[in-house]
């Protein structure tokens, strides 16, 4: 039985809006500030989560498999996007948890609407999670896992088909900003932004997370699927506020001003570490005056 596609899941959305804010961070020094409010291309996968499953959810339906399989932390977004992606398409969905000591514990929000939405979970070591880079131990997990035979997409949505939907989202951009930038987890749409960007534009990535690991992993990525580098981008690392899912009170204070004063809902993990970087970036002068910038939205709370 082929899976449906209620609000068109497989279907390509039209450009996600891009909006201009005024914001006195940005223009003391010159610099015009838009959004990219990817967070509105999908009601169920916003931002690069629809960007990033769309091309792999449509592969696994054309090549007919019956489940799919990823892998995540306890709070990863990417598990919680490919979860309600497949109750939408009514393909079952596994999900490989880093962490075999939550297995006897009760699930957390993120995992639970994981369960919620159909998916089920399997709870891995971690020294075991880190070496699912090695093709037969990564054999070993999906077949523990009970998922034989099915589509496998990797840790935070990211390879090749992925960074192809991320490059529509640079393609999208052409000719409206100078500086495009976003927060990197696996740096997949970073590495697909910009391919798509024109070429005197520059891809700017936020890392999320703490290790400096990114630039391999990008450079790794486009040569898979572009067969070399692809576009200008850069990496302002140090705005990671502790490491993945810190929010401490000072970068929540500043994600509910700005939401309250913009009036849009500001998500924590990815996109307010983004525009704090972006705001520390303008008054350090990282960006000439003159300069439009575009931050993307990439999901919301």
């Amino acid at each position: 039985m082929h899976p449906v596609d209620p609000g068109g899941l497989l279907e390509p959305r039209p450009p996600s809006p891009l909006q201009e804010v005024r914001d006195e961070r940005f223009e003391r020094y010159g610099v015009r500030l838009l959004l990219k409010r990817d967070d509105l291309v999908h009601p169920e996968l916003p931002g690069n989560k629809w960007r990033k499953l769309a091309p792999n959810l449509r592969a696994a339906v054309a090549g007919g498999h019956e489940r799919i399989v990823t892998f995540g932390g306890a709070y990863s977004n990417h598990l919680r996007a490919t979860a309600a992606a497949g109750r939408l398409l009514g393909l079952p969905t596994t999900g490989v948890v880093r962490g075999d000591e939550l297995a006897g514990r009760p699930l957390n929000d993120s995992l639970a609407r994981c369960a919620a939405d159909g998916m089920r979970l399997h709870f891995v070591s971690r020294s075991r999670y880190r070496a699912k880079a090695d093709p037969q131990e990564l054999a070993r997990l999906v077949r523990e896992a009970g998922a034989d035979g099915a589509y496998v997409v990797p840790e935070g949505g990211s390879n090749a088909l992925a960074l192809g939907g991320c490059a529509e989202l640079g393609r999208e951009l052409r000719g409206a900003a100078d500086v495009v930038a976003v927060a990197c987890g696996t740096g997949g749409t970073l590495a697909g932004l910009a391919a798509g960007l024109a070429p005197e534009q520059r891809a700017l990535g936020v890392p999320v997370l703490a290790g400096g690991f990114l630039e391999g992993e990008i450079r790794s990525l486009q040569l898979a699927a572009f067969g070399g580098p692809a576009g200008s981008w850069s990496l302002a690392e140090g705005f990671h506020h502790g490491g993945y899912a810190r929010v401490p009170a000072e970068l929540e204070e500043f994600a509910a001003g700005f939401g309250a004063r913009h009036g849009f809902p500001v998500e924590r993990i990815y996109v307010a570490k983004l525009l704090w970087a972006l705001a520390v970036l303008a008054a350090d002068g990282a960006f000439p005056r003159g300069t439009t910038l575009a931050a993307i939205v990439t999901g919301r709370p």
